[in-house]
Parts: structure tokens; C-alpha cells; sequence
């Protein structure tokens, strides 16, 4: 998916920029062709039928889409290269495997002179093979790895004692720690690939029915990099209810505030939307008297960003910028674009919707996949950044592994820290303290 564009204008040849091959005739025409041509626009394929999309790119006799069979030949395996990189897992059973070995092993036959190509393929193979093995071994640690299904009932019961440790006891710079986010952020990430990305579409179209197994197999680096998310947002909501002290509390949610200040500065806005959803949490949210004392014109200034009113129109407009940023920069730092992932996940996701596959004339809308393609090539290179930030374990294992409570639980605490002020959270604190006495 990365490389589509440059394949499909390699593989197509001359003729994608409106003009055609010595031996092609007309084939492949222009917008004024017969509706099973193919339409190109500025040099770019925009419309086709499938048959004529086959017909263009299917050597026959007199026909061959490029002058010299063993060049042509070169493209197959630039293809099947380009293919079997980004789309790995297309190629994961042995019905796939065996038909691009039967692809190959023609390929091979017409470069029987210098073997070029057989090298080539055998190179592709090997890679093909060791990225398989690669992620299912990864697959396999995210499993044994995966936590345990969270426990409905409160995980507190009792006020954590004052000298327990929290985030500030670990990390007091909010800078730090928002360098720390941004190594998670890129190494969760990066376990991300097209194909993942691409699964998005199915899985989404596929609501409806009951999910199997398959699916939560392919969609499992989409899962756990979502539910980082969740569990960020619901570490910062931890943090500040289990805390004894208003003055405490207030400082807590100040800390956080700069936080995500400083994800926001780096181009992290993952991290900082995360931070933001923790702290507008109902548990945090109605502490009234803490957020009294917090200065919250920087707060402000973020929920400007994030807010949703125009399709997030603000944030589009600063991830924009990150996004020019990063194209023109000098170094590692000024590279880093970490878009809100369930906001690029819902944008993929109505691309597909709103655009169909086949335009009113039956062609494929490439326009459409085109869009689709570029969208995903942006969002792959954002994850190849490499992280510029030194690793600090110790903030990190806190961050992945302190405790973190149920929403129950942050209900609970919130209301010993400041008690109801309306009949509805009346209400529910008796709910609450009821339920905690019948399990005791």
C-alpha cells in the first residue's frame, strides 16, 4: 500500500501519462473512450473496468504491456514485491502461497539467461517468509501478555494510604513525561501495517454479523493500540481521584494539563487526547472544588484544539501543521506526527463509505482507493519515525504496569473526596455504597 502508486505507474508504463506504447494501438484511451477503457487523469489511473484493467496489464500475443517480455517480467516480481511486503498476511495460508509460487516459478522461466529475476524472487520469498514468522511469534507474546478480563466489582474499597506512590513520585517534569508517552506511542504503533489498517474496512463493514475468531486475529495491533488509549485516559482519572489532598488533587490535574501541553508541542496528539478524555472523566470531572484551584486557562486552550464542533476542525488544522512540519524537517524531533488514532480509524472508515467502489458506468472508482492509499502511505511514515527522546524504563514501567481503577472504583473515590452535591449523585453514591455491602 505504501508503494501502490509507484507500482501500479511503473507496472502500467508510459501509457499512464496519456501516451501509448509502441505496439498498444490505442488501448487503455483517454476520458473520451468506450466505457470499458481505462480513464486516466494528469498521468493517474481514475477509472476503469475491471476487464479492462485485466486486459491492459495481461500480455498475449500480440500484446505485451511492455516492449521486452524479460522487462515485463521485472515488474511482475517489483509487484509481487511490493505486495508481499506490505500485505504479508494475504499470503499466510497455503492456497495464497502455492499461487504465488506457481506465478513465480513462470516468472523465473523467462529469465533462464543471467537469473536476475530468480534471485530476486528467491530474496522476496525469504523476506516473505521471515515477516510471517515474525508476526505470528509477536502475535503469540501479545497474547500470553494480554491482561485478564477486569473484575466488575470496586477495585478499592478503602483510601490508598498517603504515602503510597503516584506519577509525581516517579516523574515531577512534564516535559519528561510526555517524551515517555511519545516511546510508547511510536512503539505500540509501529506494530501497526497496512494490511491492519486495510482490515479496518472489512471489519467495519462486518459489524452486523457475530465476530469470529479470524477477525479478532487481524485486527488484534488495531485492539491493543486502541486500548492504550483507554488506558491512558483511565491511569490519568487514577491518579487524580486516588488522591487524599484537594491541594494534591489540584496539582495533579496541573501536572496533567502540561502533560498534554507538551504531547501537543511535540506532535503527539494521541497521548495528549487521552489525557484530556481522563480528565474530563465524570469521576474527575465533578470535583468542582479541586478544579476551583486548578488555573485552567491552559486546559482551555487544549479543549480548543480537541474540540469536535465542524469534524474537529481545529485539531485537522494543527495536525496539518505538524504534518508540514515534519515534511520539512531537520531532525528526528521535528518529525514526530502522532494523529488521534480513533479519529484517523472513523476518516478511513467513512472514506469507504461515502465513496462507492464502482462509479454510476461500472468502472472501479480508483479515485476512491487512490485516497484510501494516500491516506494510509501518510499515516505508515509517521510510524517509521524513529523515537529521539532517551528510553527511561523506570517512568515507562510505571506508566504501562501502576494500577488502575474501574470506573466503579473512580466513582467510589471520587465521591469520599468530595461528597454528592445533587440528588442523581446522591443517588448513585448509595447505589454504590449498597453494592460494596453486599459483596462484603
Amino acid at each position: 500500500m505504501p508503494q501502490t502508486s509507484v507500482v501500479l505507474s511503473s507496472f502500467l508504463g508510459p501509457s499512464c501519462s496519456g501516451q501509448a506504447q509502441p505496439g498498444m494501438g490505442e488501448r487503455g484511451g483517454g476520458a473520451g473512450g468506450a466505457s470499458g477503457d481505462l480513464i486516466f487523469q494528469e498521468g493517474r489511473l481514475i477509472s476503469g473496468s475491471l476487464e479492462a484493467l485485466m486486459e491492459h496489464l495481461v500480455p498475449r500475443v500480440d500484446y505485451y504491456p511492455d516492449a521486452k517480455l524479460k522487462s515485463f517480467s521485472a515488474k511482475i516480481v517489483q509487484l509481487l514485491k511490493e505486495w508481499t511486503e506490505a500485505f504479508p498476511y494475504d499470503f499466510q495460508d497455503e492456497k495464497a502461497m502455492a499461487e504465488l509460487k506457481a506465478i513465480t516459478h513462470r516468472v523465473t522461466q523467462c529469465d533462464e539467461e543471467n537469473g536476475t529475476v530468480k534471485r530476486a524472487i528467491a530474496q522476496m520469498t525469504q523476506s516473505l517468509l521471515l515477516s510471517l514468522a515474525a508476526r505470528s511469534q509477536f502475535q503469540e507474546l501479545r497474547e500470553k501478555l494480554r491482561p485478564p478480563a477486569v473484575d466488575k466489582g470496586p477495585v478499592l474499597k478503602t483510601k490508598p494510604p498517603a504515602a503510597q506512590k503516584d506519577i509525581l513520585g516517579v516523574c515531577c517534569d512534564p516535559l519528561v513525561l510526555a517524551q515517555q508517552l511519545t516511546h510508547i506511542e511510536l512503539d505500540r504503533v509501529s506494530s501497526i501495517h497496512p494490511e491492519d489498517l486495510m482490515q479496518i474496512i472489512s471489519h467495519m463493514d462486518s459489524l452486523d454479523n457475530h465476530r469470529c475468531r479470524g477477525d479478532l486475529t487481524k485486527t488484534y495491533s488495531l485492539e491493543a493500540y486502541d486500548n492504550w488509549f483507554n488506558c491512558l485516559s483511565m491511569l490519568v482519572a487514577t491518579e487524580v481521584c486516588r488522591v487524599v489532598k484537594k491541594k494534591h488533587r489540584t496539582r495533579m490535574l496541573e501536572f496533567f494539563i502540561d502533560v498534554a501541553r507538551e504531547c501537543f508541542n511535540i506532535g503527539n496528539f494521541n497521548s495528549m487526547m487521552a489525557i484530556i478524555s481522563g480528565m474530563n472523566l465524570s469521576p474527575v470531572a465533578r470535583l468542582k472544588k479541586t478544579w476551583s484551584k486548578v488555573k485552567t486557562a491552559k486546559f482551555d486552550v487544549l479543549e480548543h484544539h480537541m474540540d469536535p464542533s465542524s469534524n474537529f476542525c481545529n485539531y485537522r488544522t494543527a495536525l496539518q501543521g505538524a504534518t508540514q512540519r515534519s515534511q520539512m524537517a531537520n531532525s528526528s524531533r521535528e518529525k514526530i506526527v502522532i494523529p488521534v488514532f480513533n479519529l484517523f480509524v472513523k476518516d478511513i472508515y467513512f472514506l469507504h463509505k461515502i465513496h462507492t467502489n464502482h462509479l454510476p458506468n461500472g468502472h472501479i472508482n480508483f479515485k476512491k482507493f487512490w485516497e484510501i492509499s494516500r491516506q494510509i502511505h501518510e499515516f505508515m511514515t509517521w510510524t517509521q519515525v524513529e523515537c529521539p527522546f532517551e528510553k527511561d524504563k523506570k517512568i515507562q514501567s510505571y506508566l504501562l504496569t501502576a494500577p488502575i481503577y474501574s470506573e466503579e472504583a473512580l466513582f467510589i473515590a471520587s465521591f469520599e473526596s468530595e461528597g454528592p452535591e445533587n440528588h442523581m449523585e446522591k443517588d448513585s453514591w448509595k447505589t454504590l455504597r449498597t453494592t460494596l455491602l453486599n459483596r462484603a
